[in-house]
């Protein structure tokens, strides 16, 4: 192949070539395909009678030599042309082979970059796990990341509850992302009972349990555990109140709130809210209510240089500043409505647009809390008539520490 064919085929590659050459050459290359496939018809036809031809014994030496002479000829051509193909066939192999090397450690770096740019890898975190912990009542995840090639990244981490004085490992969870899309998430948990759902209710269908379990029987079976045992229990409310006024209920008690279920119209406006939309009592403070306190420099080389940063969050009451916690659950939904789509792979159930909308018109109303502690001070709570209702969740050994 001349150096002017192959500069020809680069330009035609690239859609540079003039029309004119253009078409001289698309019709060169129909002519060369028609010679390739004429080729290989000659060869087949040849190969197929010479598997069924005789020799001719009656003819004379001159004549046999002859057609041993053609015979030679034609092998030698077949072999050549098998040969062309061949270093063909490796070369394109080799070329498929380059370029999908170099794709996959161009897609590396772009997935790379991507993630890295601007924060987004963090804020694809922190939506994730926000929508974890406002979805499911006394449960979060710590998540890590693990960027792929081909622009894929997957998140993943260990899911938390807390049971009396510990953290309890009750499962995982894991998403996968494709640059800016997230996957549907998958929850696996050590115990299904751990992922069931735990059911409030409803202030105006707090006394009508109806086909669910009846109170009473709740509080025997709280009765029966061990005094030396710790429980989670999901206690619903005789009405709905303000994070202040509930956390002025549950101070004086010898118990830790966890997980605070709100009142978001219609969607929690259910006979019992086996989907309920709430906050962690510990706030879910993102990167915009960080406050720095320090940022250092130090040089890496001679022309480098590394640049660190602490910050802290906003200090909290224990049982106090019911406003910023409020504010700090908004804040969160409102980056889940952002990036609606991850958010709705987590928690498909959540309508984010009516559930801030009607908060914003109606504030952050309680209507249900889950805690935990000693069975013992579980038990105390039957004769307080601001409980509705009760449901025992998980139930640990003693690690309480008062």
């Amino acid at each position: 192949m001349s150096e002017e064919f192959k500069e020809k085929l680069r330009k035609y590659s690239e859609g540079t070539l003039p029309e004119e050459e253009r078409t001289e050459l698309e019709q060169e290359l129909e002519k060369l395909e028609a010679y390739q496939v004429y080729v290989d018809e000659l060869m087949e036809r040849e190969d197929h009678m010479s598997e069924h031809q005789e020799v001719d014994l009656s003819d004379g030496k001159s004549k046999g030599k002859g057609k041993r002479k053609r015979k030679s000829a034609s092998g030698r051509e077949k072999g050549i042309i098998r040969r062309g193909k061949w270093r063909a066939r490796i070369a394109n192999t080799f070329t498929v082979l380059a370029a999908f090397l170099a794709f996959w450690i161009i897609s590396g770096i772009i997935t790379a970059v991507f993630y890295s740019t601007g924060g987004r890898g963090e804020t694809y975190s922190d939506v994730v796990s926000s929508a974890v912990a406002v979805s499911r009542p006394n449960t979060i995840v710590h998540l890590s990341s693990n960027t792929k090639f081909f622009f894929r990244m997957e998140m993943s981490g260990k899911l938390l509850k807390q049971i009396g004085g510990e953290t309890v490992d009750v499962g995982s969870y894991s998403t996968p992302f494709l640059l800016g899309l997230g996957g549907v998430g998958k929850f696996s948990w050590t115990d299904e009972r751990s992922g069931g759902n735990y059911y409030f209710q409803y202030p105006e269908t707090g006394k009508n349990s109806g086909s669910l379990r009846s109170d009473g029987v709740e509080w025997r079976m709280l009765e029966k555990l061990h005094e030396g045992t710790v429980a989670e229990a999901y206690l619903s409310l005789d009405r709905l109140y303000t994070t202040d006024e509930l956390l002025k209920k549950l101070e004086p008690l010898n118990l830790l709130p966890v997980w605070f279920a709100a009142d978001a119209g219609q969607f929690s406006r259910e006979r019992f809210a086996g989907t309920p939309l709430g906050f962690p009592y510990t706030p879910l403070w993102h990167a915009d209510d960080m406050k720095v306190t320090k940022i250092s420099e130090e040089k890496s080389g001679w022309f480098s240089k590394v640049t660190s940063s602490s910050s802290v969050s906003p200090p909290v009451e224990s049982y106090g500043d019911g406003a910023l916690r409020e504010e700090n659950f908004m804040d969160t939904l409102r980056l889940m409505q952002q990036h609606k789509k991850i958010s709705n792979n987590v928690a498909p159930f959540i309508n984010l647009d009516e559930s801030i909308s009607y908060l914003g018109e109606h504030g952050v109303k309680l209507y249900g809390v889950v805690v935990t502690g000693p069975v013992k001070e579980l038990l105390k709570l039957r004769e307080d008539t601001w409980i509705s209702n009760i449901r025992i969740g998980e139930v640990r050994l003693w690690n309480w520490r008062e």
